[in-house]
Formats: C-alpha cells, structure tokens, sequence
C-alpha cells in the first residue's frame, strides 16, 4: 500500500500487551500508514481491584508508559501517554461502599499522581470527565468537582486534558470551567465526539459521516478510534487501523486541508507537539 505522505495521529487508543492484542494492533496501525499515537490509560478496574488510595493508580500508570515505550519503537513517529482517571470509577467506588465525597476524593489523588508524571515530562496530557450514563445529582456534583480538579491541574503543570462525558455538541459551560480554572479551551478535548463542538476541542470518532461534518468546517479537530484493546469486547469502537483508512478516505476526497489540520496544526495547538518534526 502507497504510502500517506502526512503525519497520522490517533488521539484516544488504549493498549493493553498483557491482556489485549498489544504491539499488534501498533503493528496495524503503522502498517497502514499511522505514526503517532496517545495512549490513554485503561480504566484502573480493567487492570487490577478498585484502588484504595493515591499509590493505587500508579500500577495503572505505569503499565502505560511500558506501552508506551514500546509503541514508540514500532512507529515512524512516537507515542505519547495520557494519563488520568475514567469518570466510570466514580460509580464503581459507590456501588462498593464509597460515598460520593469519598469517590470524589479518591479520584482527584489519583489526578495528582498523572500529573506529577506530566509534570516530569513523563506523560503528555492529563484523562478526566464526568459520567457518560444517568447518575444521581450528588455523584454529578462529585463527578463535575472532579473535572474541575483536572482542569486546574492541567492549568498547574501546563498540559490538556481529554475529556470522557455525555454526548453532546455543546459543552461550552465545561470549557467556561475550565478557564475558570485557569486553563485555555483550546487544551479542553471533548474524546469520542461528532464533527462538530461548542466548547472544547473535538476528538472525532473517525466515522466518515463525523468527519465529513468536521472536514467542512474550518475549525480545529482530531481523530481517534478509541480502540479499547479487550479480547472480551472485539468488536467494540473502531480497529486500529481505521484512522489512517480513513485519512487515506479524506485524501481521496480531497480535504488535504482538513487532514493537516487534524494532524499537524490541531496537535500542536492542543498539546504543543510536532508530529512532522517527530517522523
């Protein structure tokens, strides 16, 4: 297969060597023309029990960074670790016997830990959001108290933070949030979105009907798959390969602006990265 002659991101990919398919689905992906990857801790009850304090999350952490690594050595590009807390922990430390404030707690420590890494220059961006399902209005308010806390964070140590929530077209109030905090909306990115977003930055699902949406607009964006890597769930989301498919796909139908701006300009507007300098 011809080559793509342009950096190829996928935003949101979680890999897993132990229990997944790991390197190969990495292999996948570069073989079809991908380069660079961010890859998102899965959520820490995928890798072990229910933490129980801040040092809990470091296992979970860590696991990332050795994935990481190892991805780098099979790109063109690299890849790059996020790191944080999925918003889903919160119904799974009350339905275990943690209060809402006790959840929320836990969650922001395990916060500070990913940021220690992305302030060490360890991980790229920090992972929050809220619940994406129907929750009651105290695990809402912990929930939101939580993102508030990422974003101050990333404010702290200089870094975006990928959102996990709702699904929406308007999240401008979030992103108001976040510069509340101190932190720019342009390193606000809502992941698993649709074409287009008030608010944050969206991390579209490469769905060609999403990206079309996004391709027509001029406004930043980038692509993702959100591959969970889980034998268990096969058919979950979209393959590894499936963003460069899809770059190739948007190529052809001639939006070569649209695919610089999700692979060039978008990265290093949110996270300051240089994904043609890293090839």
């Amino acid at each position: 297969m011809d080559d793509i002659d342009t950096p190829v991101l996928d935003n949101h990919m979680h890999l897993d060597p132990d229990h997944g398919r790991g390197m190969a689905a990495v292999d996948d992906f570069a073989r079809l023309g991908g380069t660079h990857l961010l890859v998102v801790n899965k959520p820490s009850w995928h890798l072990g029990d229910l933490p129980t304090d801040r040092e809990s999350f470091r296992h979970v952490f860590e696991t990332t960074l050795g994935a990481v690594a190892a991805a780098s050595d099979r790109l063109d590009g690299r890849a790059w670790p996020v790191l944080g807390v999925h918003p889903g922990l919160v119904s799974h430390l009350v339905d275990d016997g943690h209060t809402p404030a006790e959840a929320r707690d836990l969650m922001q420590a395990g916060l500070d830990l990913a940021a220690e890494y992305v302030a060490d220059g360890r991980a790229l961006a920090l992972k929050s959001g809220r619940p994406h399902y129907d929750v009651d209005d105290a695990v809402w308010a912990a929930s939101n108290d939580v993102m508030r806390h990422a974003f101050s964070l990333g404010a702290e140590v200089d870094c975006a933070v990928q959102l996990h929530t709702e699904a929406s077209d308007d999240l401008t109030e979030v992103a108001e949030w976040a510069e509340d905090e101190g932190l720019d909306r342009t390193q606000v990115v809502k992941h698993y979105a649709g074409g287009e977003l008030l608010g944050p930055i969206p991390s579209v699902m490469s769905e060609t009907d999403r990206l079309e949406v996004a391709a027509a607009s001029d406004a930043p964006f980038l692509m993702e798959t959100d591959f969970v890597d889980d034998p268990d769930r096969p058919g979950a989301v979209l393959g590894p390969k499936t963003v460069p498919r899809r770059v190739r796909w948007l190529l052809e139908e001639g939006h070569d602006e649209a695919v610089r701006r999700a692979h060039v300009e978008t990265p290093e507007l949110v996270y300051g990265i240089d994904t043609t300098e890293t090839l």
